[in-house]
């Protein structure tokens, strides 16, 4: 008796690994079947395997967990930019470095935001992290957009495209949370 006790238990816990890491996986493909262009299946499963509890998370812990990963992205290019404003000499060029840090600062604010309405399971606070993900979007479209402008090369557009990508998958997977998701309403 005790035996099939315990082989109950194994396959039960199991059945929730597995679920849960087919989670990471369905979402994935979710993505890449809407969302091709900017990250495909793979660049998606990696980026949320960067941090090992996405094995075992459920849509709103890997919400959580992309939120955690696009503010550690955003923190590195605005260090980045930081170290970039000490030497650049070009006058034009250090305006964009400054618009652009400014925008990675407001993108970690928008993140935070986002953070606080995933976990709260409040009514509205999916929504909102919905929108402050949308809002911190803004940063690396911003930042290329000054660059073009000037009609000169983005010395940020390797960081400025990972951060968009990250930042597309963690919204596509916190819109998952919606009541009824309307991929329109997520601007993808």
């Amino acid at each position: 008796m005790k035996l099939l006790q315990a082989t109950v238990s194994l396959v039960f816990l199991l059945a929730c690994s597995t679920s849960n890491a087919s989670v990471l996986h369905d979402a994935c493909q979710s993505f890449a079947a809407i969302r091709h262009k900017d990250a495909d299946y793979n660049y998606c499963v990696r980026f949320f395997q960067a941090d090992k509890e996405s094995a075992t998370a459920d849509h709103r812990g890997l919400a959580v967990i992309g939120a955690k990963l696009i503010e550690a992205t955003a923190k590195s290019t605005g260090s980045l930019i930081a170290t970039m404003l000490t030497s650049e000499k070009d006058k034009e060029k250090l305006g964009c470095l400054v618009a652009c840090g400014k925008g990675y600062l407001d993108a970690m604010d928008e993140i935070g935001k986002a953070a606080k309405g995933i976990v709260s399971r409040k009514d509205g606070g999916v929504e909102d992290a919905v929108t402050a993900l949308g809002g911190a979007l803004d940063a690396p479209l911003d930042c290329e957009d000054g660059f073009q402008k000037l009609h000169k090369p983005s010395p940020l557009a390797a960081e400025d495209a990972r951060f968009r990508k990250e930042a597309s998958i963690t919204l596509f997977v916190t819109g998952t949370l919606l009541p009824q998701i309307n991929s329109s309403k997520l601007g993808i």
